[in-house]
């Protein structure tokens, strides 16, 4: 990528989000579906993403706000979704997003070079209906196509495919659409709301938030070599969830398409609702949240066809002043086939308002570094370790606007017969800038 097209891509995915929140605003947390007056210092902290406004004693007062999909993340966490918002009659709009331009370096002999940008932009409508009902709208959107099919070079990352081929080594981009989907909650009961989510795109209750919605992945500019384990899911072509929630539990299942995303990333895929998944979420203080979640999802890989898969995770999560961190392991069982297991421990600490470090630790069992049949590895599972730290340095630029500046290293553990390919000690490097609306 040139550095006329990183700069072409870094505006125009600067300019999705303020464009579509270029009104008259006032400062709060996402997705507050109903006009209300500035909560009291002490409640400030308890309107964040997906969370009506309304007084402390009516409906499911969270322990938790809504990260992506439906899933949940520690309130203490706060304000990750801030952005602009503004009022049109009883709607309440909001935007956020981000644009990150990086230059990475990949180590090893199957390593590689690039600079390139992604962005994603959120927007949202919400309102009450009635006393009792609120309905929110949500559009998330990414120019991350404009990488190409191949998307950026990641160490033993796998997962889709680029040209009929599968994708190793490389972290596929994302779709121009990542969510247009609907909630309506409705109170139920004392403490507890009922609701409804779906939509064309949007995320099945499975496995925890997607880890570009998670603090602990703040300034994380690789995506995870384990997020075929976890967050594959995250952009479906047809979804509908169904849950209760209360303060401190929330239950939920979702019908589903199970097919990941095609290489046609600037379009629809046709929808289906042919998988399904389940998940319990526990949120005993706004400090803490844990998952457990299993789904079964119908031919989820294009280069599998013939395989379904059963995959079940669980995750702890946990935020607490400038300190958020994640826990989470995952097991895909391909049927027929083997079960492959994958653990992610991250974490990112805003030491003050200009200085993060942040890091994360990585253990995944895969058998597709080798996608050519007639390789003699073919199919056989590696146990591969990734271990990446980083430090970051924000700028406020604007009330709402930070660019953030920083860089991450990476360095592996591996089986000594993937020596040859991958080299002895691969050592990867990444310089970042990200500017980013909201928090």
């Amino acid at each position: 990528m040139t550095y006329r097209t990183t700069l072409a891509a870094l505006l125009a995915a600067t300019a999705l989000p303020v464009t579509a929140a270029a009104q008259d605003h006032d400062h709060g947390q996402h997705a507050t579906p109903a006009p209300a007056p500035a909560p009291a210092p002490a409640q400030a902290d308890h309107q964040h993403h997906g969370e009506p406004a309304m007084p402390e004693d009516k409906g499911a007062k969270p322990n938790a706000q809504i990260a992506s999909g439906t899933a949940l993340l520690p309130a203490a966490e706060g304000g990750l979704h801030g952005g602009l918002h503004a009022m049109a009659g009883d709607w309440m709009l909001m935007a956020h997003g981000y644009a990150w331009g990086a230059v990475t370096s990949q180590g090893g002999p199957r390593g590689d070079d690039m600079a390139f940008v992604q962005s994603m932009g959120m927007v949202t409508a919400s309102r009450p209906l009635g006393n009792a009902a609120r309905i929110e709208l949500r559009g998330m959107f990414s120019l991350d196509p404009l990488m190409g099919k191949r998307g950026y070079p990641n160490l033993f990352a796998a997962g889709e495919t680029a040209n009929g081929r599968a994708l190793v080594d490389r972290q596929h981009p994302h779709d121009l659409f990542m969510e247009l989907a609907a909630r309506v909650e409705v109170d139920v009961a004392d403490g507890a709301t009922a609701f409804v989510y779906g939509g064309p795109v949007g995320e099945p209750a499975l496995g925890p938030p997607a880890f570009m919605h998670r603090r602990s992945a703040r300034y994380q500019t690789m995506s995870p070599i384990a997020h075929h384990w976890f967050d594959s899911t995250h952009i479906t072509y047809g979804v509908v969830t169904a849950g209760v929630r209360t303060r401190a539990f929330q239950l939920e299942g979702s019908v589903f398409k199970g097919r990941e995303p095609d290489e046609e990333r600037w379009g629809f895929d046709p929808i289906k609702l042919d998988s399904w998944s389940l998940r319990a979420t526990f949120t005993p203080s706004p400090h803490w949240t844990a998952q457990v979640s299993h789904g079964r999802l119908e031919s989820p890989e294009a280069l599998h066809g013939g395989n379904d898969e059963a995959r079940t995770t669980a995750s702890v999560h946990y935020a607490r002043g400038g300190l958020s961190a994640t826990l989470a392991w995952s097991a895909k069982n391909r049927i027929p086939g083997d079960t492959l297991s994958a653990w992610v421990a991250e974490a990112n600490w805003d030491i003050d308002a200009r200085h993060s470090i942040f890091g994360r630790a990585e253990l995944v069992r895969n058998d597709e570094l080798f996608p050519e049949h007639s390789h003699p590895l073919h199919d056989q599972p590696f146990r591969v370790a990734r271990f990446e730290g980083g430090y970051a340095y924000r700028i406020p630029l604007a009330d709402t606007v930070t660019l953030a500046l920083g860089g991450s290293v990476a360095a592996y553990a591996k089986p000594a017969a993937l020596d040859p390919y991958y080299g002895e000690r691969p050592v990867s490097g990444t310089a970042f800038a990200k500017l980013t609306l909201g928090d």
